[in-house]
């Protein structure tokens, strides 16, 4: 008997052996393929564009080297005031989404009109688009000369970016919220927390949990918004690349502006994606 199970316990091991050196050997052939895919189509695509008969045109009008360098600093001079709003913008917007997710998950009678109110906001700031609120803000508002209020444009830019972002963000936060099993809101209530207590200490911690991967993708979308903010006037980066080519009639300083704004993005998605298989696989692990 002893014999026998040896003998089996062998026979497993010779094939989980087998089968991880088969998996490696697919693994191997679908790299292969798929660099040899990607060279291919690439190469391709590198060939059909530059055999174009309009592409020395082109190539002197988006990718010249000379105006490359000319227009560069003034773009990156302007791309930090795009860093600048973006960095602010990130702590008004989870606040304000903060709060408004708490009104709207209030219960009882009593609190009626507080989620009244944050319906009323959730549903106007994300059904008016960005650019139109910028617009009506930033041009709107500083004419009207309000005391207390300021008249800066980059003021009312930012401002523009939070109510907008944090309608969505808080219908994510609530999301999250609802996800969590209402058992957990009535064992807080039971231990004497109040609706707030409950919400702050309970209900949120894991609601957040639930929503980071969620978040962070608001927040990739939010860094590429922020070029938005030109259309008043402010000297971002676009706003920088959009004087230069009115001076030169080339539009290489627009490449240059969509180079700094990806040197933010693909890091960040790399992070959203590097977070999302991570929180996936620590959910299967959970549920095993």
């Amino acid at each position: 008997m002893n014999e026998g199970s040896t003998e089996d316990e062998r026979s497993r091991q010779r094939f989980r052996f087998a089968t991880a050196d088969l998996l490696r050997e697919e693994g191997a052939k679908s790299a292969l393929l798929a660099t040899i895919s990607t060279i291919v189509v690439f190469s391709g695509l590198a060939v059909l564009t530059v055999s174009s008969p309009n592409w020395p045109k082109v190539r002197r009008q988006f990718f010249s080297g000379e105006d490359f360098a000319d227009s560069a600093p003034d773009v990156i001079d302007g791309f930090w005031l795009n860093l600048e709003l973006f960095a602010i913008a990130m702590v008004t917007i989870p606040l304000l989404a903060l709060v408004i997710t708490l009104m709207r998950s209030l219960r009882g009678p009593a609190f009626f009109p507080i989620r009244l109110l944050a319906v009323i906001y959730t549903d106007l700031f994300r059904g008016v688009p960005l650019i139109l609120l910028i617009f009506l803000l930033g041009f709107g508002v500083p004419p009207l000369d309000i005391t207390g209020l300021p008249n800066d444009a980059k003021f009312w830019g930012l401002v523009a970016l939070t109510l907008s972002y944090a309608a969505y963000t808080s219908e994510i936060y609530r999301s999250g919220i609802d996800a969590v099993p209402e058992s957990q809101r009535a064992s807080a209530r039971a231990i004497g927390l109040t609706q707030m207590q409950s919400l702050w200490y309970a209900i949120l911690p894991q609601a957040v949990r639930n929503v980071v991967p969620a978040l962070m993708n608001t927040v990739v979308s939010l860094q590429k918004d922020v070029a938005l903010i030109s259309v008043l006037g402010l000297r971002d980066a676009v706003r920088e690349a959009e004087i230069y080519k009115a001076r030169t009639f080339n539009f290489t300083s627009y490449v240059v502006a969509t180079l700094l704004f990806l040197a933010i993005s693909i890091p960040l998605t790399r992070l959203v994606d590097w977070y999302t298989a991570r929180d996936r696989a620590r959910r299967t692990q959970v549920a095993v």
